[in-house]
């Protein structure tokens, strides 16, 4: 099992020369997810040399524009290169319209389909589910209806020990699948009971990734992100601008980090970064004075872990 988290942009408000709005990459157990699609996000997937044809399922924390002003163009795009796959979106209600606005006086109709799952829920909910991955979203506190995402890999199935299986000749290959699944083995003729434990494996632990986009600070986020492996989490401003931050419902990189410490995550990301600081290295400095296992978001860096 693997994460891997690609940065295409980490600053915030307005797109600058070496300083791009968010957009993510993210493949998780084989599946592949664009998260937010700031303007140019469709050029940085090609420096990065990310497939279009890889992004079936694009999530949309919240309408500023900064989050979402990439997604018309990139959806225009993949129609010119005559995609046939549907394209699923999840994002806040009103994203429907003014996509489809926008293709309809611009006559860029599609040709794939295009499916728009809005949101309203102030609540976590499950809004993405397959065999391998669940996707649910993360209440966020900002000056409009916005959500982060949490991505986790589904617990897969334990592995055969052969050895200690090939001490039992009445177990056949036809056993393997539920040993698998973990149910104890039984003979035909119910004499013989042997546990699970005994000819199994235990799974690889199941790795999961947490996006938080702009947000004011939220003890209410801890119990949901408890444990996360990977944390990104906004960090605007730093503690010289917290009352811009209250303002203006953002985090600090203290802010961020404190949330990384009581949900005992594993790593964090820093990113969103306020174009009026030109050290950024001055967040890594504010948040390892609580939490230490934390890095800076930047263009094209690449964060990946397995289990």
């Amino acid at each position: 099992m693997s994460i891997k988290l690609t940065i295409l942009g980490c600053h915030s408000a307005t797109p600058r020369e070496n300083a791009h709005p968010t957009a993510q990459f993210l493949q998780i157990k084989s599946r592949n997810f664009l998260i937010d699609c700031g303007e140019g996000t469709q050029t940085l997937l090609r420096r990065h040399q990310i497939s279009f044809s890889k992004i079936k399922h694009i999530f949309i924390s919240h309408l500023h524009g900064d989050h979402f002003f990439g997604l018309v163009g990139l959806i225009a795009t993949f129609g010119l290169y005559n995609r046939e796959h549907d394209l699923h979106i999840y994002g806040p209600k009103g994203l429907k319209e003014i996509i489809l606005l926008q293709l309809k006086y611009s006559k860029s109709w599609t040709k794939y389909k295009l499916f728009f799952h809005e949101l309203e829920s102030k609540e976590s909910e499950l809004i993405y589910e397959d065999k391998k991955v669940e996707v649910h979203t993360l209440p966020l506190d900002h000056r409009i209806y916005t959500n982060g995402f949490l991505f986790k890999e589904k617990i897969g199935e334990r592995k055969l020990n052969m050895e200690a299986v090939g001490n039992y000749p009445e177990i056949e290959v036809c056993d393997f699948h539920n040993l698998k699944r973990g149910k104890d083995f039984r003979s035909a003729d119910g004499k013989t009971t042997i546990s699970n434990n005994e000819l199994t494996f235990p799974p690889k632990k199941a790795l999961s990734y947490a996006f938080c986009s702009d947000t004011a600070y939220k003890p209410e986020l801890v119990p949901l992100l408890q444990g996360v492996d990977l944390l990104y989490h906004e960090s605007t401003f730093l503690e010289d601008k917290k009352e811009l931050a209250s303002i203006t419902k953002h985090a600090t990189a203290k802010d961020a980090a404190n949330i990384a410490s009581q949900a005992n995550v594993s790593h964090l990301i820093l990113g969103h970064f306020s174009n009026r600081y030109k050290d950024l290295d001055a967040f890594l400095s504010e948040a390892q004075t609580i939490y230490k296992n934390c890095s800076l978001a930047e263009t094209g860096k690449i964060f990946e872990i397995k289990s």
